[in-house]
């Protein structure tokens, strides 16, 4: 089973899309905030990140920086969220292996996830 670490501060959003993906087959570790993340990645293994791009204190394209510079992570694929595409744009996508607008569509959402994930595979 693939495993997915979501992060978002949106309580909500974690629990609709850890529904969506459990549903699709997909083992989801959910978090809201950004203290531990390398301690969260190193225990929970993902496959894949997804990342909210406004978050508390730091937002995910920085956390996705510094896992694309960390040698034990710079493979792992990174999904950057934003209701802000246009800031995202402006400003670079900090090295993240795809971008999705919300709201978004739970579907390509997973079809997105496993492309990525089948692409790390090959």
């Amino acid at each position: 089973m693939k495993k997915v670490l979501l992060l978002d501060n949106d309580e909500g959003v974690l629990d609709v899309m850890q529904e969506a993906l459990n549903y699709e087959g997909f083992k989801v570790k959910t978090i809201g905030e950004t203290d531990n993340i390398f301690e969260v990645i190193d225990s929970f293994d993902p496959d894949l990140i997804i990342l909210d791009y406004i978050l508390s204190g730091i937002n995910g394209g920085e956390i996705c920086h510094q896992i694309k510079a960390n040698p034990k992570t710079t493979d792992l694929p990174v999904i950057i969220i934003s209701a802000y595409p246009r800031v995202i744009q402006s400003l670079g996508y900090y090295g993240c292996d795809d971008f999705i607008s919300k709201p978004f569509d739970l579907d390509d959402i997973s079809e997105r996830i496993k492309r990525l994930i089948d692409r790390e595979m090959a």
